[in-house]
């Protein structure tokens, strides 16, 4: 009989493929969504399932808890991939799916890999089959389904939202891949230091597909001692992730998400957590005048009057950008960070402008007052244009019907 785990590593199948959890007690993390009371896992157990979208970052499971349905659902599972299929790839399943059902009275469960990948003609291809039961359809994807699912396909179907798994999550999983003696390392004689095991799980920010491969590289490529077993230390650990990966889709919520958090972090004058968000930003390689524009925008909406030495160096920074380049800009740009952050807050302009704002959206705009209309030529000044205007006299300008609204209040007072 050939034996399992030989047969794994001869066929090249990667630590994390070999080590997806056939059960629920193998599976780490998500109890927010597969806890034994949640409806998730009591459909899943019930083989009651429903369409649903899988949304989470890279690594938190969403591929495994698809796999894991197939193992527990009597339906039958039918894996696809939005990156390498097309509509007639998606006409061809859904045929496929509505024989099953007709000639063997066997539901199918459609998984999507990636689903944001398809387009909206190919997303509205789905609407049908599962409207009438023909496909339980399961999509997973990294992006925000708000805006990459349509919405007809989104109203038909759950959203489960996966999260990071945590360093504590990632350690099990590493220990456990290194004792099962199936799928694992266990057949191996291996000693490694914890602190190796916690380097993976720091550096590989809750993506358990990163750790599971940073950990199969220092184990097949250690040597052996004398009585043929393989030390890891932390040292060994730090040349298989020699450095971190910043995961940042400059197109997709992480920096939208990023761009707010430093925005709101200035705004509570908090200057560790601007900083914090600068760096994780501009090392992920954001481009440095976006993070400019929307430092602009703090300067007149946060602080305005109360500092107007803040808008003058938002602006400079952004000449420095463009004249230094990157990274030596890098330091323009957390001197401005910092400076927003440090300096008093006012939102007087701000609000003074929504005010006025909301005023010339829902209110009737009256003429402007002729004797502050422009009056070049005789003809206009003949009809009244400019008459009785005095340049420095106190009075409300507006036309007569918003006259006395008060939109500037000085805060500073």
């Amino acid at each position: 009989m050939t034996d399992l785990f030989d047969e794994n590593l001869k066929m090249g199948a990667p630590l994390a493929d070999r080590m997806r959890p056939a059960d629920f007690g193998e599976y780490i993390g998500q109890d927010h969504i597969l806890g034994k009371d949640k409806i998730l896992r009591r459909a899943i157990e019930a083989d009651k399932l429903f369409s649903m979208i899988l949304w989470g970052p890279p690594g938190s499971g969403k591929t495994t808890l698809a796999r894991l349905i197939a193992n527990k659902t009597k339906s039958f599972f039918q894996p696809f991939s939005a990156v390498t299929s097309g509509i007639a790839d998606v006409r061809k399943a859904l045929d496929e799916a509505k024989n099953r059902k007709k000639f063997h009275q066997q539901k199918t469960v459609l998984f999507i890999d990636e689903i944001h990948h398809f387009n909206k003609t190919q997303q509205d291809a789905f609407l049908p089959a599962v409207e009438d039961g023909t496909i339980i359809l399961i999509g997973a994807t990294t992006e925000n389904p708000s805006f990459q699912v349509n919405a007809p396909l989104l109203s038909r179907a759950r959203v489960f939202h996966l999260r990071e798994l945590s360093e504590e999550d990632i350690v099990k999983i590493l220990k456990f891949a290194i004792k099962d003696k199936h799928r694992g390392f266990g057949k191996l004689k291996i000693k490694i230091d914890n602190a190796a095991i916690k380097h993976f799980a720091k550096l590989c920010e809750g993506d358990a597909r990163d750790a599971y491969n940073a950990l199969e590289l220092v184990i097949l490529t250690g040597k052996k001692d004398k009585t043929g077993r393989i030390n890891i230390n932390l040292t060994d650990a730090e040349e298989a992730i020699q450095a971190k990966f910043i995961r940042y889709d400059k197109a997709a919520d992480g920096h939208f998400d990023a761009i707010s958090a430093l925005h709101k972090s200035i705004r509570a004058s908090d200057t560790d957590a601007s900083l914090h968000y600068l760096a994780r930003m501009v090392e992920a390689g954001e481009e440095p005048l976006y993070i400019a524009r929307r430092l602009i925008r703090v300067a007149s909406e946060d602080i305005g009057l109360e500092d107007p030495q803040a808008l003058i160096l938002a602006t400079s920074t952004q000449q420095a950008i463009s004249f230094l380049g990157m990274p030596e800009a890098n330091l323009a740009l957390a001197e401005l960070v910092i400076y927003l952050s440090i300096a008093k807050k006012s939102r007087a302009v701000n609000d003074a402008y929504l005010a006025a704002q909301e005023d010339v959206k829902i209110q009737r705009l009256d003429p402007i007052p002729l004797d502050i209309r422009n009056a070049p030529t005789k003809m206009m000044k003949d009809f009244g244009f400019g008459k009785g205007y005095q340049p420095y006299v106190k009075k409300d300008h507006r036309p007569e019907n918003l006259q006395n609204r008060k939109y500037w209040q000085d805060d500073s007072k």
